[in-house]
């Protein structure tokens, strides 16, 4: 259900009502399986978790996204790393970065080094405000090819592709970037804790 446009333009009165807009954007995020089935926060978040302690043993998990997202990625990259004790990956090398959207174009820029390097045992974490980037999208298709766990955190329209790609896919009914990453960010956030609790 959507917060509608009036009220997140409220948002920017002042603090109290920036978080106000938060909480009620997180308490009315929505997830769902790899069916479209609902499933309550909790339960996602759960199996999400799960999920990511397999890789601990023989796997690892792959980030990716565009913008601040990617920043977000490359944040979760580096604490997973540290204190959930799982390996990693995040394609934020300039260098590569450019060779594969100067040579295969941007759309391809996260697929290809997936196709290359992802095993079943592997999970993908796709984070996208709009839920319609080219390079994610094409990046989860290559994920599901390999037949890794992919698992979805997305913004903006409630009909967005990406929704439909993951196995345990979590979006945020908001039309806002700012809005969206700072939720994307918190999700996130809990889903590492909840793994880091879990890491021995």
């Amino acid at each position: 259900m959507s917060i509608g446009k009036q009220s997140e333009s409220n948002a920017y009165k002042n603090w109290q009502c920036y978080a106000s807009t938060i909480e009620k954007l997180l308490s009315e995020s929505c997830a769902t399986d790899g069916s479209g089935l609902e499933m309550d926060m909790d339960s996602a978040l759960a199996l999400w978790r799960d999920a990511a302690i397999k890789c601990r043993e023989q796997g690892e998990i792959v980030f990716v996204g565009n913008g601040a997202s990617a920043s977000i990625a490359s944040h979760c990259a580096a604490d997973i790393m540290k204190n959930a004790c799982i390996t990693t990956r995040v394609f934020t090398d300039l260098s590569m970065l450019t060779a594969m959207g100067n040579d295969e174009g941007y759309e391809k820029v996260f697929m290809l080094p997936i196709q290359q390097c992802m095993k079943n045992t592997d999970m993908l974490v796709a984070i996208s405000s709009s839920g319609r980037s080219p390079n994610i999208l094409h990046a989860v298709s290559a994920a599901r090819k390999k037949g890794a766990y992919i698992a979805t955190v997305s913004a903006f329209s409630e009909d967005n592709p990406l929704r439909n790609f993951g196995d345990c896919n979590i979006f945020v009914q908001t039309h806002s970037y700012g809005l969206a990453e700072s939720c994307h960010a918190a999700i996130l956030h809990c889903w590492m804790d909840m793994l880091t609790t879990n890491r021995i």
